[in-house]
């Protein structure tokens, strides 16, 4: 069973992440991307900044976890969710704008370029990403689960084969400079 299917995993989550949400990342894609346009959020969780992009964008949530996504359907039974791998991405669909608030950092390396080439395929042509990682240069493992952290220089040198880094700066989530975002727009 994958760790965020247990629901006692999935209520100790919620209250370790209350009162962090993306919004002054959201804040920052507003200068990049205009209100109305179609965003895909990968790693939803329970929803926190889904609500938030829904207040400017046409939002599709999805999350690995079925779990994640039955909770969130339970509360907005009309809301646009799937259940989606975050590295094969695997939907017909097309979208503006893929965004993730420290979910890519579950992936190694190797299945980060993996999600970097297949999140191409599934942006419009000038298509936009934001995406969050913890900073640092080292692979952690807790309860199954990997956290790979990552250096300004190694996310350039990922995103960069696929798109243009319009941004990639550090940011302060619980301690300073402890957190990289960045916004890159499709070549």
């Amino acid at each position: 069973m994958s760790y965020y299917e247990n629901e006692k995993n999935i209520r100790d989550y919620i209250k370790m992440a209350e009162g962090y949400n993306g919004k002054a990342l959201i804040e920052s894609l507003k200068k990049y991307l205009p209100s109305g346009k179609t965003v895909l959020e990968l790693g939803m969780g329970p929803g926190v900044d889904l609500n938030l992009l829904r207040e400017e964008y046409v939002v599709t949530g999805s999350d690995y976890s079925n779990s994640f996504v039955a909770l969130y359907q339970s509360k907005h039974p009309d809301e646009d969710v799937l259940v989606l791998d975050a590295i094969t991405i695997d939907t017909g669909r097309k979208y503006d704008c893929i965004y993730s608030n420290k979910v890519l950092y579950h992936l190694s390396k190797e299945e980060l370029a993996q999600s970097i080439n297949r999140q191409y395929e599934v942006l419009n042509e000038n298509g936009v990403i934001l995406h969050s990682f913890w900073e640092g240069d080292r692979e952690e493992f807790f309860h199954g689960l990997k956290f790979m952290y990552y250096q300004l220089s190694d996310l350039t040198k990922l995103f960069e084969t696929r798109f243009d880094i319009l941004l990639i700066e550090p940011y302060t989530e619980m301690s300073k400079d402890d957190s990289i975002y960045l916004i890159a727009r499709k070549r």
